[in-house]
């Protein structure tokens, strides 16, 4: 696929989920050596930081002539300073795409060698070993990405083909050249967002799959509860204004087209007259399944807000300082901040954590015989007391819920001066992203044991053949590789097998 400066979301889940090859436009390269021709002619007898300056606090330091090819080896090795585990190749993967971008906006002077050599890293599979913690989000993800840019000059460890390995082990098998310095590459490559970024592209796409299995699930919610369709009608919805609520009945309607089991208040309530007293089926279904579009719609509204940060953030300069031959100018300043990373990010764990409990509740509403009324106790097929359904399940359901609500606490107003109090206010833009991840990875283990419940309550109830053809597809393909139970079997593998189904 080939990309110039601006790259959307759909061509980056073509380069980072399904591994589509990179190649650069010409138009992009010829911004890029003229940034850093610009810069090369520009800097000779001026003071630029990180050009010839220290780094952070210790800008205020001249660094002599003959050093400065050494700087920039140096910012690289210093922050090589990571902990924990390394992150996920997906998250590299994406990070690699997002610093490319930067680099491909013509504004930070580097050599074209540092464009082809990410390049390769992305189109080789090569993916530098990067512990999770480190980053305080300005300055960028400085410590993430010195282990990216140490990887690039042939340096520490990377995985390819799945394993761990010397970095300088797998370019000398492939033939790759390590990166050379040339006026301030170590800088440029250790300096912006592109990690929080990265790793907030693939829960920005993670989410989107999520919800929209979220709103597949809460339709075959109400068929098994026989629900009344009109708390999605139309009518209703258009009379909030907002636009997500709006979306979220939409497709409710879409999806429950063609089903069998809703019912219709104007054919079951108003056209005949009712003398009962007490009614059997409940005029209103609960919250949870009645005020899907009112939950869902904000949080899809944040699903689109997401995707505008990101995609602009990714089509950004983020490093600093930015050179812009077109003013014929360096500038100084923070571009490398990545608040608006880190409060989207916030903003998402907070929006799928409530998705999250959504599904728990009515999760809790197919396993509560004395609420639903029509199934028996957690769905159980086999003989009560003897045998136990999905019982267990719904600790596992529950105590993850209650994980993603504490995870949930804002990490971008955490700021803690750092680094001499040169970075004395921070986002925290790569925890928050870290942190949306691991909401993201449980909320599909909650809605993949909801999956596995409204399964085995079609059976019970016997309506598989009168659901909606979208929610009767679902449950075909799950019943496809997680068939109906009667007896007590171990379900952690197939509480794997549906988070798989679930993401696709």
């Amino acid at each position: 696929m080939e990309i110039g400066k601006r790259i959307s979301l759909d061509e980056l889940v073509k380069i980072i989920f399904e591994k589509s090859p990179v190649q650069i436009s010409s138009d992009a390269m010829s911004e890029v050596d003229r940034s850093y021709e610009f810069l090369k002619d520009f800097s000779k007898d001026k003071i630029i930081y990180g050009i010839n300056t220290g780094f952070g606090p210790m800008a205020q330091y001249r660094v002599d002539d003959e050093y400065l090819t050494q700087l920039q080896y140096n910012i690289i090795r210093s922050h090589s300073t990571g902990a924990g585990k390394p992150l996920d190749t997906i998250y590299v993967r994406a990070a690699m795409m997002a610093r490319l971008m930067t680099f491909l906006q013509g504004k930070s002077g580097v050599h074209r060698e540092l464009v082809d050599i990410l390049k390769s890293f992305i189109n080789n599979g090569i993916y530098p070993y990067i512990p999770e913690h480190g980053s305080v989000g300005a300055s960028g993800d400085l410590v993430q990405l010195a282990h990216i840019a140490l990887a690039l000059i042939g340096e520490g460890e990377v995985f390819y083909k799945g394993e761990l390995c010397p970095t300088a082990q797998v370019l000398g098998k492939l033939g790759i050249e390590p990166l050379k310095m040339h006026i301030r590459e170590g800088l440029s490559a250790t300096n912006g967002t592109s990690v929080m970024t990265g790793i907030g592209i693939v829960n920005l796409v993670r989410a989107q799959r999520l919800f929209d299995k979220a709103v597949l699930a809460s339709v075959m919610m109400n068929e098994i509860a026989s629900s009344y369709d009109d708390f999605m009608a139309e009518p209703i919805n258009e009379a909030k204004l907002h636009h997500g609520q709006r979306e979220v009945a939409r497709m409710m309607r879409e999806y429950v087209a063609g089903s069998a089991c809703v019912l219709k208040r104007e054919s079951e309530l108003y056209d005949r007259k009712h003398t009962e007293k007490t009614f059997a089926h409940k005029v209103q279904p609960y919250y949870s399944l009645r005020c899907v579009p009112q939950i869902l719609g904000p949080v899809l509204e944040e699903l689109e807000n997401a995707e505008k940060v990101l995609v602009n953030e990714v089509n950004s300069s983020c490093d600093n300082p930015m050179v812009d031959p077109d003013t014929r100018n360096v500038y100084h300043g923070g571009n490398f901040h990545g608040d608006y990373v880190s409060f989207e990010m916030d903003k998402l764990k907070i929006a799928v954590t409530k998705m999250t409990m959504l599904c728990e509740r009515q999760l809790n509403y197919l396993f509560h015989d004395r609420i639903n009324e029509i199934l028996p106790p957690f769905v159980n097929m086999g003989v009560l007391g003897l045998n136990y359904g999905l019982q267990a399940s719904q600790f596992t359901a529950t105590s993850t819920t209650a994980e993603c609500q504490t995870l949930s606490n804002p990490m971008y107003v955490h700021s803690i001066p750092n680094n001499n109090d040169n970075q004395d206010i921070v986002s925290m833009g790569t925890n928050s992203a870290l942190i949306a991840a691991k909401v993201i990875e449980n909320s599909f283990q909650v809605l993949s044991i909801l999956y596995m419940g409204m399964v085995q309550a079609v059976d019970i109830l016997k309506i598989s053949d009168r659901l909606a053809p979208r929610t009767a597809q679902a449950y075909s393909e799950i019943r496809s590789f997680f068939p109906a139970f009667t007896e007590d079997t171990p379900k952690y593998e197939d509480i794997a097998a549906l988070t798989s189904w679930l993401e696709k």
